[in-house]
């Protein structure tokens, strides 16, 4: 199981937002996820469950959350975490000084072979041993 790239939770959030603000970045998140070769980690869906469901400007329903997910998970790699996936995170927290979960994202994307993480939650341009953060949103 590998893939070229990892996306971040974020991306997923803005490609079902129904917030008019976030049209732009809507538009640029459904076509960078037609566009590259991703994998994704339980933890990004768990993540996206939660917050598209708990912020209420996205006003997505439970429904159209199993249904993306549903798709993701048929359609692309999707890595299950492992005490060694938790141990390499650890690592990474204290050796780059972010929090447990980026780095458990960056942990996961290293896991499956991703050279690029795209996300805007962490530093664009950065390399985290051989993951590369871009914010496809700059």
């Amino acid at each position: 199981m590998t893939a070229t790239s990892f996306i971040d939770t974020n991306i997923f959030l803005y490609v079902v937002s129904g917030a008019v603000e976030d049209a732009p970045k809507r538009a640029k998140a459904i076509e960078l996820i037609a566009s590259c070769d991703f994998a994704i980690s339980i933890q990004v869906m768990q993540e996206f469950a939660d917050a598209a469901l708990r912020k209420k400007r996205l006003d997505v329903t439970p429904q159209e959350v199993r249904l993306m997910l549903e798709e993701l998970a048929e359609s692309f790699p999707v890595l299950t975490p492992t005490p060694s996936l938790v141990f390499r995170a650890l690592d990474l927290t204290s050796r780059y000084q972010i929090r447990y979960y980026d780095a458990a994202i960056i942990a996961a994307a290293q896991e499956l072979g991703c050279q690029t993480l795209y996300s805007e939650d962490l530093n664009h341009g950065q390399t985290y041993d051989t993951v590369q953060v871009i914010n496809p949103f700059l």
